[in-house]
C-alpha cells in the first residue's frame, strides 16, 4: 500500500485539532510530533522549488502548500497563545496557580511556560505603575457592589496582610473584608463570597 497522504494534510489536521479545541472549550496537549511533521514536510518542499530553474505548475503547488502550512502553523499558535492570555486573566493573574495545576501543564510545551512566564512579568511590570489606583487582574465580568464582602474559606491560604492588618484564613472560616484586599483569591478560588 502506498502513502497516499497529500502536502497539507498534516496542516489541516492542526487546524482542525484547533477547532476541536474551540468546540470543547478545552485546552489540549501540544501536538509536537504533528508540529515537528509539518516543519519537516516545509523543508523538504523548500528543497524542491530550490532545485526547480523553471516555473512549473508543479512548483507552484509546493510554493502554494508552503505558505498554507506556515499560516496554519501560525493559526494554531495563535490559538494555543489566545487560550493561555484568557487562562491568565480567569486565574486573575495568578500564574503559580496556573503552573502549579499538573493537569494544564501537561499540556503545555516548554515554549508555552516559556510565553506564560514572559506575559506574567510583562503584566506585573505594567501594572507597578498605578498598582495603587486600580487593579487590572481583577474581575471585569461581575463589577464589586459594595467596598466590602463576606468571604467562606474553601482552601486555606495563609496570613495575609491587608489595608487593616494580617488575617489568618484557614479553611471553614467566615471573615467580612475589603474586596479589594482579597479579590485575587476570589478568582483563584481560595474563598468563595457568602
Amino acid at each position: 500500500m502506498t502513502d497516499t497522504r497529500q502536502f497539507g494534510d498534516l496542516a489541516t489536521q492542526l487546524v482542525a485539532e484547533s477547532r476541536r479545541s474551540t468546540l470543547t472549550d478545552t485546552l489540549l496537549k501540544y501536538n509536537d510530533s504533528l508540529v515537528r511533521s509539518i516543519i519537516r514536510e516545509q523543508r523538504d518542499l523548500e528543497k524542491m522549488t530550490e532545485t526547480s530553474q523553471n516555473v512549473t505548475p508543479a512548483m507552484l503547488i509546493y510554493q502554494t502548500t508552503i505558505v498554507r502550512n506556515k499560516r496554519c502553523l501560525l493559526a494554531y499558535h495563535k490559538h494555543r497563545m489566545d487560550r493561555l492570555r484568557d487562562m491568565y486573566w480567569t486565574a486573575g493573574g495568578a500564574l503559580p496557580h496556573i503552573l502549579s495545576n499538573q493537569d494544564i501543564r501537561s499540556k503545555l510545551s516548554p515554549h508555552e511556560v516559556d510565553f506564560l512566564r514572559q506575559y506574567s512579568t510583562s503584566v506585573m511590570d505594567y501594572r507597578a505603575g498605578f498598582s495603587n489606583e486600580l487593579d487590572i487582574t481583577a474581575s471585569i465580568t461581575h463589577p464589586p457592589k459594595d467596598l466590602h464582602v463576606l468571604v467562606h474559606v474553601i482552601r486555606d491560604c495563609g496570613v495575609i496582610q491587608t489595608e487593616l492588618g494580617s488575617i489568618d484564613f484557614q479553611k471553614g472560616q467566615r471573615f467580612m473584608v475589603r474586596r479589594a484586599d482579597i479579590e485575587h483569591l476570589i478568582v483563584q478560588g481560595y474563598l468563595e463570597e457568602v
